[in-house]
């Protein structure tokens, strides 16, 4: 049984706060630019035995921001409706302040 928001019955999901969109956007950014450097630019074969590193690492790139944004779709992370407070633990330490130098 999965958690449910109050007013509509479906449950809350993490959305855009979920990691894994937010790689494979990021992934899939860079992998239009390299893609997109690999196409319109020279890629200079010779240094890379005549592949062209920018267009496949660009491709590789938007293949793997692909993946993590349809993993984030197909299996979202169900945020709890409502979280307990953790134990105040007695036995540890409380921070201590850290006083300014005197001048």
């Amino acid at each position: 049984m999965t958690e449910s928001d109050e007013t509509t019955g479906k449950p809350h999901k993490a959305g855009l706060f979920d990691i894994r969109n937010i790689i494979g956007v990021l992934m899939g950014l860079y992998g239009v630019i390299l893609a997109l450097a690999g196409l319109l630019w020279e890629h200079e074969p010779d240094k890379t035995g005549g592949v062209n590193a920018n267009l496949w690492t660009g491709l590789g790139l938007l293949a793997v921001g692909a993946c993590f944004l349809l993993w984030a779709k197909l299996r979202p992370i169900v945020v709890p409706a409502d979280v307990d407070a953790p134990d105040d633990d007695p036995t540890r330490p409380a921070p201590r302040r850290r006083r300014p130098p005197a001048h």
